[in-house]
């Protein structure tokens, strides 16, 4: 199972914070450094410095690191145009030498919204399948070409679609709980799907709808990825995982109900169960960013029993 190091910057981290992590994550040979895309601070935590920006972060970390891949879980669709969104990306791709993926979703945390006057529409999974097919249709479109859609939403004429990617095909991901909309889209447009912090039951459940609506697209349902967000909260002994559960102001026993915590052997023998299902990735949501021991201890005694 590949593990990947899954960041959330609104609860308080500055750039230079983040380059710490990254940097770690790609040193202990992590596969990935992922981030969220929020504006607004959940829950207690004080969110200072304030937010960062996710492409802005990614364009950042794609010229100080050079072998992790860069995302985002996920990029909120009401943040940004569609075409704006493709020029983004596409650059990002091309500063990291092609090692972007994007992560895209509806967006639906509304308060973030009114506190730095997003709009925040109605029908945004509509406009998120429109956001899909103009962002995959830019990139795909040849050179030379022009790229034009016509939406309910979303209207592009006569676009030179360009810049490309470095990469011929940027992975995208697509996640959530929805049981119907959402397999469907994730049928369509997806290369990777990803359940967010979910049981390995209903992680199963929703894998299989997805499985069958790529079957009903037409397309085999072993061409998508399979992943979960999880977080995480590994330590040698009871105490170590007590007081990093208190750091993130958390409870063990529910941490280990409904992540992955405790001792590195348990971590093992839960990402089995998510494996279990078809899960073949990990994102391993990390709260405490200035605990960098925490990320050895991962990299030394569970990604190393997972072959």
């Amino acid at each position: 199972m590949d593990l990947r190091i899954f960041t959330e910057p609104q609860q308080g981290a500055d750039y230079d914070t983040l380059l710490a992590v990254a940097k770690a994550t790609e040193d202990l040979g992590f596969d990935a450094f992922f981030r969220s895309d929020h504006y607004l601070k959940m829950g207690s935590a004080d969110g200072l410095p304030g937010p960062t920006d996710a492409w802005i972060t990614l364009a950042g970390l794609a010229r100080e690191t050079r072998r992790i891949r860069l995302g985002t879980l996920m990029t909120a669709g009401t943040f940004r145009l569609p075409g704006v969104l493709a020029i983004q990306v596409a650059q990002v791709d091309q500063m990291s030498g092609g090692r972007v993926e994007l992560g895209l979703g509806a967006g639906w945390f509304e308060e973030e919204h009114k506190a730095y006057g997003i709009p925040f529409p109605a029908e945004r999974m509509a406009r998120l399948e429109e956001q899909l097919a103009i962002v995959t249709g830019l990139w795909a479109t040849g050179p030379g070409g022009r790229f034009d859609y016509a939406g309910r939403h979303y209207q592009v004429e006569n676009s030179p679609a360009l810049p490309k990617p470095a990469q011929a095909k940027v992975p995208v991901l697509i996640g959530g709980h929805g049981t119907r909309r959402t397999p469907r889209l994730a049928a369509r447009y997806a290369d990777e799907f990803n359940m967010p912090f979910a049981s390995v039951a209903d992680s199963a459940r929703q894998f299989g709808r997805v499985r069958e609506a790529a079957e009903e697209a037409g397309r085999r349902a072993d061409e998508l990825v399979y992943s979960n967000a999880l977080v995480v909260c590994v330590g040698k002994d009871d105490a170590e995982v007590a007081r990093r559960a208190a750091a993130i102001g958390r409870d063990v026993d529910e941490l280990k109900a409904n992540g992955l915590a405790g001792s590195p052997a348990e971590v093992v023998d839960k990402l089995g169960t998510y494996a279990a299902v078809g899960s073949s990735r990990a994102y391993l949501q990390l709260l405490d960013l200035d605990d960098l021991e925490h990320l050895e201890l991962i990299s030394s005694r569970v990604m190393s029993q997972l072959g």
